[in-house]
């Protein structure tokens, strides 16, 4: 019998009666969305088993990073970000009529290194947009002092940072907005969806209203505005899977371990250096070079596994959308580094399947 398909990732889902059960009061209330009760009680019930003071729930997490950049009034600055990233980081800046400046990143951490952002600022320079890139934190210290050194704001790429705590905290309570998916990739998935996090309480009002239309007590518009809201169907998903976080996050830090301490055999792999504070969301392999990457990824594929090559390729290196900057750590990575199937219903002997696959 031929082997089964294993994907570089699957979503960790409720059980469907406890999905089901929440949908019935949407269909009985007849509220679908406009920030109706399961959308409240999302952001509520998120917020404290997170540990953040509010959450601005939105349609999903490019948007709320669209929404961070139009809350700060930005449009025609320069935002320092990362090369090493998914599109939508750069996506988001472009649509809020900014421009990204790339720094390179740290090839132990695969995070933004701190050391060469000064070198970028510049007169129009507005912000900095780092990326907790698989959940791994950033170097939030030496972030925040350039920041306030040079009076920039910082908004946190958070996207894959759903649990991740740092120094007692939430990861999302650093810099002036955080913002995260719940994409059905994510830790905690409503399907699609997203979160923006600040502990500005101007900025969290005007945050919430950029999200419906601009529109202040649904009377005047007093921003300039635009519908991100999350439905109540995509809130009821989001509800469910929420009482198994704990439990997902558990399970994706074992997996990893195991993971790391198989593949740690050959020395030829290297791995993510964690920074304080991770979920352990992701599990990057980075190969002696890109031939090598290409013989394992072409061997699981035979034997119906499909890693994938996040992220693949270095973004400075999309011309049709940024004048191409040499970022040479984030090109070189961006060729030799695999993320491998990770997710809750994964199982061990598929994962020694994978481990094999690489080490022979």
């Amino acid at each position: 019998m031929a082997n089964k398909n294993i994907y570089v990732t699957q979503p960790t889902l409720a059980p469907l009666e406890e999905v089901t059960e929440l949908m019935k009061g949407i269909w009985e209330s007849g509220i679908m969305t406009h920030n109706g009760p399961l959308v409240q009680r999302f952001e509520k019930e998120t917020a404290e088993k997170l540990g953040v003071p509010n959450l601005v729930s939105c349609v999903n997490g490019t948007i709320g990073l669209q929404m961070a950049i139009r809350s700060m009034n930005f449009k025609g600055g320069e935002i320092i970000t990362t090369p090493f990233t998914f599109i939508a980081t750069i996506n988001s800046i472009l649509w809020e009529g900014c421009t990204p400046v790339f720094v390179d990143v740290d090839l132990e951490t695969y995070t933004m290194d701190p050391k060469k952002i000064e070198e970028r600022i510049t007169y129009h320079t507005v912000a900095i947009m780092p990326v907790h890139v698989f959940g791994n934190c950033c170097d939030i210290e030496a972030i925040d002092a350039i920041a306030k050194a040079h009076n920039l704001k910082v908004i946190y790429d958070a996207c894959h940072s759903v649990g991740v705590n740092y120094k007692g905290q939430s990861i999302f309570n650093y810099g002036d907005i955080s913002v995260t998916s719940f994409h059905a990739t994510k830790m905690l998935n409503t399907t699609e969806g997203g979160g923006v996090f600040t502990l500005n309480k101007e900025l969290d009002e005007k945050l919430r209203r950029i999200r419906f239309f601009g529109f202040e007590n649904h009377a005047n518009i007093v921003e300039d505005g635009t519908n991100g809201k999350m439905t109540e169907v995509h809130a009821a998903v989001g509800l469910a899977n929420l009482k198994y976080l704990d439990a997902a996050l558990a399970d994706r830090e074992r997996k990893y371990k195991i993971y790391k301490d198989e593949l740690s055999k050959d020395s030829s792999l290297s791995f993510q250096k964690i920074n304080g504070g991770c979920n352990y969301s992701y599990f990057p392999v980075v190969f002696k070079d890109e031939n090598a990457l290409l013989a394992v990824q072409a061997k699981m594929n035979e034997e119906h596994i499909f890693p994938r090559r996040y992220f693949y390729p270095s973004v400075n290196t999309l011309s049709k959308l940024v004048p191409y900057v040499p970022m040479l750590k984030s090109e070189d990575l961006a060729s030799r580094i695999l993320c491998l199937p990770l997710y809750y219903t994964l199982e061990e002997s598929d994962m020694q399947r994978i481990i094999d696959c690489i080490l022979k």
